[in-house]
């Protein structure tokens, strides 16, 4: 292989990874609640228009962003 091809596998791939890791942001922003209503949208946003950081920062910030319903456990 030469150097064009293993670039090319090496893009194929950092591809893949990304479009995964997209699209579970967008799964995990659809499922999630948060405590303001807007901040879904404004996430939404960040996702579609902030490529290739978006789903980076998305995991990072919006953490404490949401509401975490609490399990009661039995004792």
């Amino acid at each position: 292989m030469d150097f064009n091809s293993d670039f090319a596998v090496f893009i194929v791939v950092l591809s893949i990874v990304y479009t995964i890791i997209w699209v579970w942001a967008i799964v995990d922003l659809i499922k999630s609640k948060f405590k303001d209503s807007n901040m879904k949208l404004v996430w939404a946003v960040v996702l579609i228009f902030a490529n290739p950081i978006g789903p980076i920062v998305y995991f990072i910030l919006s953490g404490e962003q949401k509401t975490f319903s609490q399990k009661h456990t039995k004792n």
